[in-house]
């Protein structure tokens, strides 16, 4: 069974960074586009980053642009999140997930993380 386990969240000030990595297993990795989604309390699940699994674009939602970074290693078989400058808005449950195709769309996605906090104070 494909296994996505989350780490690195955690409780920073504002300002502050923190990485997020993913493990992959019983998946073949390099043939899916690796992204992570985040949901706040009351809220929907929501795109953040992602990144192909060929030749490496990323994509991000406009408000993390230029400070979270999106990476992915595929002979460890992990993706990971970069995160700068923390805003008290970025708290939430952040999700790694696994697709075949770039989407921005939960329902596009085949496997999904347990999930990790994140929480920002100001």
């Amino acid at each position: 069974q494909v296994q996505l386990v989350e780490s690195g969240g955690g409780l920073v000030q504002a300002g502050g960074s923190l990485r997020l990595s993913c493990a992959a297993s019983r998946l073949t990795f390099s043939s899916y586009v690796m992204s992570w989604f985040r949901q706040a309390p009351g809220k929907e699940r929501e795109f953040v980053a992602a990144i192909t699994w060929s030749d490496l674009n990323t994509y991000y939602t406009d408000s993390v642009k230029g400070r979270f970074t999106i990476s992915r290693d595929n002979a460890k078989n992990r993706v990971y999140l970069q995160m700068n400058r923390l805003k008290p808005e970025d708290t939430a449950v952040y999700y790694c997930a696994a697709g075949r195709l770039m989407s921005r769309t939960t329902r596009d996605y085949d496997y999904w993380g347990q999930g990790t906090q994140v929480t920002v104070s100001s």
